[in-house]
């Protein structure tokens, strides 16, 4: 098996190689089966692998990096956004992802995940990239998160909300010009509205 000479092909394309090119370069599927089995490879989605030693690492926020290089609609949402920007204690067990309205679902067989189909005047602004080592992040703005999860209240509870929000303007660096626009496009100004004037005073 050819095992060195695949995990070398892997490294030299950033750790991520779909099936397609795996075998372009003649690699056997036998062989990639294998190295899956063993845990030397992680299938990320049919057609695209990962090679599993870059888990060792430590990464942070390495699942959000397969979402992201799996699905270029995909963007990081709600509690997952709010839990990176670290606007709440809660824990997701889920990645949340935001995809247009109109999209297929994603199929991933890891990480667990959390679907959200936006309507396209809420889905592609308000954008953020962010670069890890091994890729791209797309994730919304602390700003738009907080409008959005607003937006979402009556299935993710207002309480998420008002955490968000509240840590926002105490420990993070407040935009509040972009927080109330933003609230505008996501046409949830007049809930927050209140909300945001008991907290400002």
């Amino acid at each position: 098996m050819q095992k060195e000479a695949i995990v070398k092909y892997f490294k030299s394309h950033g750790g991520y190689i779909r099936m397609g090119e795996l075998k372009a370069a003649s690699f056997s599927t036998r062989d990639i089966a294998r190295l899956i089995a063993g845990g030397t490879i992680d299938k990320i989605k049919p057609g695209l692998y990962r090679l599993s030693r870059m888990s060792v690492t430590a990464e942070e926020y390495m699942e959000m990096v397969d979402i992201c290089r799996a699905y270029p609609k995909a963007v990081i949402c709600l509690a997952s956004a709010l839990a990176f920007y670290e606007l709440t204690t809660f824990d997701p067990q889920e990645v949340s992802v935001a995809l247009p309205h109109n999209h297929r679902a994603l199929r991933m067989s890891f990480p667990p995940l959390r679907t959200y189909f936006f309507h396209d005047r809420f889905y592609g602004w308000g954008i953020s990239i962010v670069k890890k080592r091994y890729g791209e992040i797309r994730i919304y703005e602390p700003e738009k998160t907080i409008c959005d999860t607003f937006r979402y209240r009556s299935k993710l509870g207002e309480d998420l909300a008002l955490e968000a929000l509240k840590n926002y303007l105490i420990h993070g660096k407040p935009n509040i010009s972009k927080l109330i626009e933003y609230s505008q496009r996501c046409q949830t100004k007049t809930v927050m509205e209140p909300y945001l004037r008991a907290l400002l005073d």
